[in-house]
């Protein structure tokens, strides 16, 4: 089971399942409280099989890669780091 906040572009998330997969993993499931379609196509192009439960899919991604409207940047709001 991945637990992400934000599906962004999908690159972190298609490594995770790389990763699992290689480990022996043969049920894999990723839940998303937001996510951006990019990133949803990305992963259901590189893993077919996985299932991906999303709360709320936004519009889109910006120019550098952040959901829009998006939560901002989750990391630097979990840990006050911004």
């Amino acid at each position: 089971l991945i637990l992400d906040p934000m599906l962004a572009t999908g690159g972190s998330t298609v490594a995770a399942i790389d990763l699992l997969k290689e480990s022996g993993c043969k049920q894999i499931k990723g839940i998303f409280m937001v996510a951006a379609p990019e990133g949803i196509r990305r992963v259901e192009k590189a893993h077919p099989d996985v299932n991906m439960y999303v709360a709320a899919v936004d519009e889109k991604l910006n120019d550098i890669g952040y959901i829009l409207p998006g939560l901002g940047d989750a990391g630097d709001k979990i840990f006050g780091t911004k």
